[in-house]
């Protein structure tokens, strides 16, 4: 990988561990309220201020942390799942499935997809699981896709061929042959999949139909600070800056991925 590639890792790394491993070391509650410190500059009691609820800032960006890396890890890892088994049983089988499960995967890249999944979340309730469930389902289809094409490249290589000469089952045959050539494209899918569930959970918790206070996100962090912006701009400043390096740390690590696991799109 690049220089920023690796700057990009460790940036995560040390967010991941500061959501692992912060909360038990920084232990105020991040409900806790106390309306007479109520938007309190930085102190040694409260080193990132309090909110208008006397909450301690610095305990909800950690606490938050770990509510944002779940939602984006998970809903990666759900689009990751419908992705493979659609892209692959598409490719492997061919014919009217193949024609079938592709088109339907081109119908749902036509459909705007946050909007969509305002709609969903309206209908069936915010929540966590709600969020995890409806982003990955509506996430899949670029992962369908990259499989798709790898599982068409790799199924008439010849060792596959051979093996398939064998009697191998043909569930095996993708499990143990053709899909572990896809995995470099899958892990650079799968870091760029973590920003996109990141930055929808976000949005959708400003938009107040994400996760619900009092549990931390930083995206209700930042709705909750827009009444503030201008008379404690700390609020929103530190949420927002914590979803951005977040994101780009990922999209870097994605495009040093890339060049790592593929020669020939390096310059």
């Amino acid at each position: 990988m690049t220089r920023i590639g690796y700057a990009a890792l460790a940036t995560l790394s040390v967010i991941a561990l500061l959501a692992l491993v912060g909360p038990l070391f920084w232990t105020i509650p991040p409900e806790t309220t106390n309306p007479a410190q109520g938007l309190a500059v930085s102190s040694a009691a409260h080193p990132l201020g309090t909110d208008e609820l006397g909450r301690d800032v610095l305990s909800r960006l950690l606490h938050g942390s770990r509510v944002t890396l779940l939602v984006g890890v998970a809903a990666m890892l759900a689009a990751l799942s419908i992705g493979v088994i659609v892209g692959a049983i598409a490719a492997f089988r061919g014919g009217w499935l193949d024609a079938l499960l592709m088109r339907f995967t081109d119908g749902m890249l036509a459909v705007p997809a946050f909007f969509f999944i305002l709609v969903v979340i309206t209908v069936l309730g915010p929540g966590v699981g709600t969020l995890v469930v409806v982003i990955g389902a509506l996430s899949w289809m670029p992962v369908a896709r990259v499989v798709y094409g790898e599982t068409l490249r790799w199924k008439n290589a010849e060792f596959v061929v051979a093996a398939a000469s064998l009697g191998v089952p043909a569930p095996r045959l993708l499990a143990r042959h053709i899909l572990p050539q896809a995995i470099p494209s899958l892990v650079v899918s799968a870091t760029l999949g973590v920003a996109f569930a990141i930055l929808t959970e976000s949005a959708l918790s400003y938009l107040g139909l994400g996760v619900q206070p009092p549990l931390p996100s930083w995206g209700n962090m930042l709705q909750r600070a827009q009444q503030y912006v201008f008379t404690a701009p700390a609020l929103a400043i530190y949420p927002g800056l914590a979803i951005t390096a977040v994101v780009l740390a990922f999209n870097f690590v994605g495009d040093g991925l890339r060049d790592a696991l593929d020669p020939r799109s390096r310059r």
